[in-house]
């Protein structure tokens, strides 16, 4: 009896976890539980190592690919993913293997002059002149990509704890820093869960997209799709049959 008693309660604390992981993405991303998305994240939070096929490595490239991946982890949503009624996803939230904030590194994709705006606690962006990318970016004329010698950014967020209080990007690039070069595979920070509003931490993971640039040369609004470009064709990742992205 008492032996039954607790394997009851084991399985009544597995189920509750799962509830909890459930109403965390549920609350975070509007997502429901019936979709293969949710479940790959969920697979994903409760044990990352269970699954070493979705991951990425951070600072390697795939092949052919412009850039390099910036981050480990697994890419949880893409560009064009929806997790709320009229919203659109601009880039990818690649999600930490480690569990704890602070841990997993983030590196610049590509070579460029690193911008972190006064009040940014946990962003940087850095541009990228003359952009040649790779021919195959131009293959396809009706692929939204950029021309050769464009100007373009990519834009990485989410480094600081929950409460918004420590930022976790590397010391090197304090707030006010403004086209600092750095090259590709530098350090920039760690991976984090400030959402921009402290009683409502954000997974932890690492927001990166690829950014347009505006008529004047800045860098334009990041939270409109409009405004950037799908980072896999510069990462050189595809979504496979299981939702998942890898190198092509």
């Amino acid at each position: 009896m008492g032996n039954t008693l607790k394997k009851s309660v084991l399985v009544l604390i597995g189920v509750a976890g799962l509830i909890a992981v459930a109403a965390f993405l549920y609350l975070q991303f509007g997502l429901d539980g019936g979709s293969g998305q949710m479940w790959r994240l969920r697979a994903w939070f409760a044990d990352p190592a269970a699954h070493p096929d979705w991951q990425l490595t951070g600072g390697e490239r795939c092949p052919g690919a412009a850039m390099l991946l910036p981050t480990d982890g697994y890419v949880g949503f893409g560009r064009g993913d929806s997790f709320r009624p009229g919203h659109t996803h601009s880039g990818f939230d690649i999600f930490s293997p480690d569990g704890e904030v602070n841990v997993t590194p983030i590196y610049a994709a590509y070579d460029g002059y690193l911008i972190r705006e006064a009040d940014w606690r946990s962003t940087v962006i850095l541009r990228h002149e003359d952009f040649p990318g790779p021919a195959s970016l131009q293959a396809d004329p009706d692929l939204d990509a950029p021309t050769p010698g464009d100007q373009i950014w990519t834009y990485y967020t989410h480094m600081a704890s929950a409460d918004g209080e420590t930022s976790f990007v590397s010391e090197e690039f304090p707030p006010g820093t403004y086209n600092v070069f750095v090259a590709a595979g530098t350090l920039l920070g760690y991976q984090g869960n400030w959402s921009g509003t402290p009683s409502r931490p954000t997974g932890l993971h690492l927001h990166f997209s690829v950014v347009k640039s505006t008529q004047t040369g800045g860098y334009a609004n990041e939270t409109d799709a409009a405004n950037t470009y799908d980072p896999g064709l510069f990462l050189g990742l595809a979504q496979g049959e299981d939702g998942v992205w890898r190198c092509r």
